[in-house]
């Protein structure tokens, strides 16, 4: 299978490319110095050029207080690029697999997890312009996967985890908020479930985060613990903690179709994350 991954670059991009080519496919990576696909021009010629069977597209504008600023830029890359894309796979008649996020809810629904027919509701302009993203592809290639992921961290990019092990270093206690509660999902777990998604036939939205649930303040003692961290983890809110750009305070993610690829525990990412992260795994 010969697929296409952008913004191979970052931290998902990256790890989905080896891990294609891991499976014996044809793998190829493009990111910014390859093309413009906010061009709907250089986009097709970048797809043409490849000849994909799917297009796994991972590029995105990421940095969720920067959209609250900058909204127009995130939808244009978002949302314009994201059709730009989509409608050059179709001419090819290839997939596309385009990854999502929670931020396409409002965090308002208890007792259960999200599931792909929920009702979206952003509460944030990264939201806004993901769910925007997600509304092109759909409307631009048939053969559509919509993969929503939640609080995604691995080695090679930004990410809570790396940030959290950073703000130990020489700290006797750091503050972490118990009250935004969601499925952390690592890059080495969601990038085989993206392989498996391009080649399915089944289409639309798939939610594939990480199993189970937890606070980033559970996320963070669990990951001191695993990684030997001494520093304390105090206890604070959203509100006293707070940010340019609201998050959801609930992010749990489970998935009600029988086609989508279940993803192992967070506990067992954080675990998987360190050993990437030490040297000790692939």
């Amino acid at each position: 299978m010969r697929i296409l991954v952008t913004g191979a670059a970052g931290m998902l991009g990256h790890r989905i490319v080896a891990d294609a080519q891991a499976r014996g496919w044809d793998a190829v990576g493009v990111d910014l110095p390859d093309g413009d696909l906010t061009d709907p021009a250089a986009a097709q010629d970048l797809v043409e050029e490849h000849a994909p069977d799917a297009v796994i597209h991972c590029a995105a504008f990421t940095d969720v207080d920067g959209a609250e600023e900058r909204e127009a830029t995130a939808l244009t890359i978002n949302a314009d690029a994201s059709a730009n894309i989509a409608a050059a796979a179709a001419m090819l008649n290839a997939r596309i697999v385009a990854v999502s996020t929670d931020y396409v809810f409002d965090g308002a629904l208890t007792g259960r997890p999200y599931v792909e027919s929920d009702p979206t509701g952003p509460i944030g302009a990264y939201g806004r312009t993901k769910l925007a993203g997600e509304v092109a592809i759909a409307g631009h290639n048939p053969n559509y996967a919509i993969a929503r992921t939640a609080w995604l961290f691995g080695v090679g990019g930004k990410n809570f985890c790396d940030t959290m092990l950073k703000v130990a270093e020489g700290r006797d206690a750091v503050r972490v908020v118990t009250d935004q509660i969601g499925s952390p999902t690592w890059t080495g777990h969601l990038s085989p479930a993206l392989l498996d998604l391009a080649a399915l036939d089944a289409v639309g939205v798939f939610h594939t985060a990480g199993g189970g649930q937890v606070s980033w303040h559970g996320l963070t003692v669990k990951l001191y613990e695993l990684a030997g961290v001494t520093a304390r983890v105090d206890e604070t809110t959203a509100a006293e903690f707070a940010r340019p750009a609201p998050r959801p305070a609930w992010s749990v993610m489970a998935s009600e179709r029988d086609e989508t690829p279940r993803l192992p525990p967070w506990e067992e990412g954080v675990a998987g994350y360190l050993n990437d992260r030490n040297g000790d795994g692939s």
